[in-house]
């Protein structure tokens, strides 16, 4: 299946994408291909792309203060990815994004990306989607998470993410969890 086939897929799963209606946009959308930990946006920069994952994996994450790492989300094959607040607004990027493993992308700018959500009903349709999953993901994981222990915290993305800890690094898993490699470690045996 060629990338924008598998895109074409992705679209036809969620709306009613006629093959002739998808060719007349489907340009607008680059392969890229991304090396293991690549950085495609530094925390600071204007985010102006958005990003659909054939291959492979990427993270959206945040450096603290004192230098920790807090993943917010990973984009798993077939998924779109991007930093959605710099995005929209226009300003600088709070988090970073970096292929976790060596990836294929589509990229599509971010005017390239709009024009296409006003003017497609299709696209609006997966935009919406799209903005809908990380209202409800960003609700359900902080309110998951709140009072739960860490063990907890671990059987909930298990139960979204099946097979995580055997394609993601442990100290990934843990700044998503919002706990230390070493407690990560120690709950793994409890499982």
């Amino acid at each position: 299946m060629t990338p924008h086939e598998q895109l074409l897929s992705y679209f036809q799963s969620k709306t009613h994408l006629s093959p002739e209606e998808f060719s007349e946009f489907k340009d607008f959308f680059v392969l890229k291909k991304v090396k293991r930990n690549e950085l495609l946006l530094r925390e600071g920069e204007v985010c102006t792309f958005n990003l659909f994952v054939l291959s492979g994996l990427l993270r959206m994450y945040h450096i603290g203060p004192e230098g920790q790492e807090f993943t917010r989300y990973f984009a798993f094959e077939n998924k779109f990815g991007t930093s959605l607040t710099s995005l929209i607004e226009g300003m600088p990027s709070i988090e970073n994004i970096q292929a976790v493993e060596k990836s294929e992308v589509l990229k599509i700018s971010k005017v390239d990306f709009f024009k296409l959500v006003e003017t497609v009903p299709s696209v609006n349709l997966i935009y919406k989607n799209i903005l809908e999953q990380a209202y409800i993901t960003s609700q359900k994981r902080i309110y998951d998470f709140q009072g739960k222990t860490a063990l907890e915290r671990l059987k909930w993305l298990l139960s979204h993410q099946p097979g995580i800890l055997n394609r993601i690094p442990s100290r990934l898993v843990a700044s998503y969890l919002g706990i230390t490699s070493y407690t990560l470690s120690r709950i793994k045996a409890e499982l």
